[in-house]
């Protein structure tokens, strides 16, 4: 990863938006996004599809779910980025944050799978 092909991934609001959750929260799902972010199935698909081609995350399947979370192949300096954008933002994910708090009926996560 280069830091143009980052920062073009990143450009998009909801793109951004996602990727941000997902590095706070570890992983998520598209209907938690979608709770978090108050956008459309499709939207939300199409967006993390992006991010899966850019190589920023990765998925996983369990059961009926598919869960997001951030390649860790990315190098250091990437996910430092990342990780330096969140913390300095917090407002600017507060609103998503609290609606994925209030959402019900969230997937659970299998405890450990290896």
């Amino acid at each position: 990863m280069n830091p143009l092909s980052l920062f073009k991934c990143l450009a998009e609001e909801t793109r951004l938006r996602c990727v941000l959750l997902i590095e706070q929260e570890g992983e998520l799902c598209v209907c938690e996004l979608m709770a978090a972010l108050g956008e459309s199935q499709p939207k939300i698909s199409r967006h993390l599809a992006q991010l899966r081609s850019c190589e920023l995350l990765l998925d996983r399947r369990q059961g009926q779910w598919v869960f997001y979370r951030i390649n860790p192949g990315l190098p250091v300096w990437a996910r430092q980025v990342l990780t330096d954008t969140r913390r300095a933002n917090r407002n600017f994910l507060n609103d998503n944050v609290n609606n994925l708090c209030r959402m019900g009926d969230r997937p659970q996560r299998q405890e450990s799978c290896c």
